[in-house]
Formats: C-alpha cells, structure tokens, sequence
C-alpha cells in the first residue's frame, strides 16, 4: 500500500515505526496542523517521508498514495474520514472509529457506494489468535460468562487531578475511559458474540462529565458479559470467556490476544495461539493482504462490527449521564 498520513503525534510515530517494519507499505505524504509542524517535520526526516502537508486539500489531491491512515484526536476521525473517502482514498481510521453510531454509518455507507476500503485499526480483529478464539469457542460448551479488564493509570491523569484537560479527559474532543480503553474489551466480546440484548454502562464520572473508568455489562439473555476499563488506575489486564466445560483465558492487554490458554474442567492448562512480536506491524500486513486480495467483503464484515460497537458505546455512555459538547 501507498499510505498518506494525517497527523503527527504519538500514534503517528508508531504507525511510521509498524509501517517501515512491515515492510509491505510505504508512506509517502504526511499532513500535520501548522501548530504541529516542527515535530512533523521531524517526522518527515526520520522516515524518509517525500511530502509533507499543512492544507488537507492538497494532501488529499496527492496522487502518489491510495490509502489514508487517520491518527488525530477522536472528535476528528469523522471528518478526515468522510473527506478522505469523498477524495477516492481508502481510509484506514484509528480507534474508537467516531463519537456516534449514525457517524459511522455514513462513513461505512460512503465506503460502499464508492467501494472503498474501510478499516477501523481496532488491532485485535487482525490477529489469527482472535480467529483461533472463534474457532475454539463451541469446546467450552455453553457460554455463561465472558471477563475483560483493560485498565492502566493515564500519563495524563495527574494533569486531570490537577483541573488541566488534556484531550484524553476532554468531552469536547470525545474523550473519556469507554472510548479510549474500554473500547478493546468491547471489541474484543461484541466481535466474538455480536450485539447484545441490552446493555448498560456504570461509569466514575470526573469534575467535568468524562469517565475516567467504568464497567459496561453486555447481555446476551444465555450470558453475560463484563467490560472493565480504567485510565484512573491500574490492575492486571485480560480477557476470560467461561462456559460449562472449561474457560479461555487470554493473559494480556485485549487488544493484543496473547498468551492464550485452553483450560477444560478439571484438566491442566493447555497453551494456545501464537505470540507475536509486534501487534500493529502484523495489523499493517493484514490490512494490506485485504486490499491487495481485493478482499472487500472481508473488510465490510469487519465495519458491521464496528457500527455496532460505535452504536452502543454511544447510547451506553449517554444513558449514563456521559455527554459529548462537540458545538
């Protein structure tokens, strides 16, 4: 793939680090904010990268990449999303993809009529330990519980305590744990199982209306599911799915799907999947296999997921009192 990039933070470095050990794409234009220009101009060097942007116009004019990667802040990812797309580029859209349901479904809806690829970089849903789950799933016999804890202390939480909002914290910016965090353990179960029945979110809510942790309960009317997310403190992360013949543990970040074990009643633990040195250069690479094999369907299937994972995040946060002020 021929990747443009829109942004220049964190994120973005590490996406230009994942692309160049991929292997498989190239960047070769970058676009930033005026303010943002020094560190994408340090960006530009360190990668080798031909052009850089400050009008998204022009950046989207450049015919020398088809793809665009979107790494900015969430309140963003919809309109460079539906600008890239509107331009003819395929759109490959960070995580949590937008702030509501009907902002995806335009997106998701936009992609198709002008058959696009659409990608949201949610990195579990490429890794062939999320398969093997999948596969796996119908030993444990009857589902009845599914446990997913994803909770790590924010960088940016001291500044929060002290009455400084970073865009993180920032209901403006579509900040907060659910869509931050939380959202890999949502992925992680509604990708396995689908929509749930009902739902309903119990958030800590801050001195400004943003969660700062909380956890989310999914059922499924035969199960039950537990999303946990924190960015106000810390705990071992990991997902469990439980059923009446054994448990599947997954012993890391959700997002990562490492250090799976199978562990049937009564019997010793058996090690599963495969490790992988670097979760976002593999989700690079199958991205890439999915546009290359002209695999759209593929990629469609994905987005059902994704509206509705965006969909009930966005009435869960709401019904519990966690309103976004994007006027």
């Amino acid at each position: 793939m021929k990747i443009g990039i829109i942004g220049s933070g964190v994120i973005v470095l590490e996406a230009l680090k994942s692309i160049a050990l991929a292997g498989t794409s190239e960047c070769t234009a970058l676009w930033s904010r005026s303010v943002d220009l020094t560190g994408a101009e340090n960006l530009k060097a360190q990668f080798n990268i031909p052009r850089l942007y400050t009008d998204l116009d022009e950046f989207l004019q450049d015919d020398t990449f088809d793809v665009v990667y979107i790494g900015v802040i969430n309140s963003l990812h919809y309109f460079n999303a539906k600008k890239a797309l509107l331009a003819g580029k395929h759109v490959i859209c960070e995580k949590p993809f937008t702030p509501t349901g009907a902002e995806a479904k335009e997106l998701i809806d936009l992609a198709k009529e002008k058959h696009l690829f659409l990608f949201e970089a949610i990195m579990l849903r490429y890794t062939d330990n999320y398969e093997l789950i999948r596969s796996r799933l119908p030993e444990l016999g009857d589902i009845k519980m599914v446990q997913c804890n994803y909770s790590q202390y924010s960088r940016r939480y001291d500044k929060y305590l002290e009455g400084i909002v970073l865009p993180a914290f920032d209901p403006k910016l579509a900040g907060g744990c659910i869509y931050d965090i939380n959202i890999y353990n949502i992925h992680f179960t509604m990708g396995l199982f689908g929509r749930p029945q009902s739902y309903k979110y119990f958030p800590n809510i801050g001195f400004n209306g943003i969660d700062v942790s909380g956890i989310l309960i999914l059922d499924y009317g035969t199960f039950k599911a537990v999303c946990v997310g924190a960015k106000d403190s810390n705990s071992k992360a990991g997902c469990t799915i439980q059923g009446v013949k054994g448990y599947l543990n997954v012993d890391s970040m959700p997002g990562q799907v490492q250090n799976l074990s199978l562990v049937f009643n009564a019997q010793e633990p058996q090690k599963i999947g495969e490790k992988l040195d670097d979760i976002m250069v593999n989700e690079f690479i199958k991205i890439d296999q999915i546009v290359s094999s002209k695999n759209y369907s593929l990629c469609y299937q994905y987005l059902d997921i994704t509206y509705d994972v965006m969909d009930v995040v966005e009435k869960a946060r709401e019904e519990a009192g966690v309103y976004f002020d994007r006027n």
